[in-house]
């Protein structure tokens, strides 16, 4: 998943922005959220820390604080180097600036016509999430999967396990931080990860680098989160 983090002083920018960005993610069913929107440059970084997600950032420059965008755009590069800067402002004599800062910006919107920059903000967006899926698709670190009409991107470090749903020919993904069912056979998922998931019960397909602990007299594999999956008896030796 991608977050979608805003950092503009002036409150009507700053809710047109948010309101242009959702817009976007709601019409293109994306799997995009929003992280954070403030006009505190150090409320944003502090968000950043907090998370391990890929983000899309628009900050604007002048941000009336004791850090502008552009020092905010290298703290970011600190904690996350694969995030996606957007400049969003007024002063098109800065844009010669992102390059001596080395940002990597991917765009430098002006606020002047507003038609012009929701038409920015929206091919931003698009071209940053075709890049964070095929980057991903390269080192095929991840799990796609279509829920509702929308293709969702898993790393496979933030899954736990498939588990057989009680609903017929259907598959329930539990990641660290939330769950989704989908049309699928565990057999067939197995065949698609790679080998660090394990195969611990008929019903089950776990990934070892997410186990925190195992019971193995009671049968129960505990995920890093807390989460609960079983073992068989018969799958017991090959995890050990």
């Amino acid at each position: 998943m991608l977050k979608i983090y805003v950092c503009e002083d002036i409150e009507v920018q700053r809710n047109k922005i948010k309101k242009t960005i959702e817009n976007i993610v709601l019409m293109e069913d994306l799997d995009m959220e929003i992280g954070c929107v403030s006009n505190n440059p150090h409320t944003i970084l502090e968000k950043v820390k907090e998370t391990e997600d890929v983000g899309i950032y628009f900050l604007d420059i002048d941000l009336g604080a004791d850090m502008t965008g552009l020092t905010l755009a290298q703290e970011i590069r600190k904690y996350d180097p694969r995030g996606f800067i957007i400049f969003v402002t007024t002063h098109s004599e800065m844009s010669y600036m992102t390059f001596i800062y080395k940002l990597e910006a991917l765009d430098f919107i002006l606020k002047d016509n507003p038609e012009e920059l929701d038409r920015r903000v929206y091919e931003c967006i698009l071209k940053a999430n075709q890049r964070f899926a095929s980057v991903n698709n390269k080192v095929q670190a991840n799990f796609s999967v279509k829920v509702n009409e929308k293709v969702i991107t898993v790393d496979y470090d933030e899954i736990l396990f498939f588990e057989t749903s009680t609903n017929v020919h259907k598959i329930i993904l539990h990641c660290k931080n939330r769950q989704m069912e989908f049309w699928g056979k565990i057999k067939d998922i197995e065949k698609k990860v790679d080998e660090r998931f394990y195969r611990c019960h008929r019903s089950f397909l776990v990934n070892k680098d997410n186990i925190r602990e195992i019971d193995f007299q009671n049968r129960v594999i505990y995920m890093v989160n807390g989460d609960e999956c079983l073992i068989s008896t018969r799958m017991m030796k090959g995890l050990k």
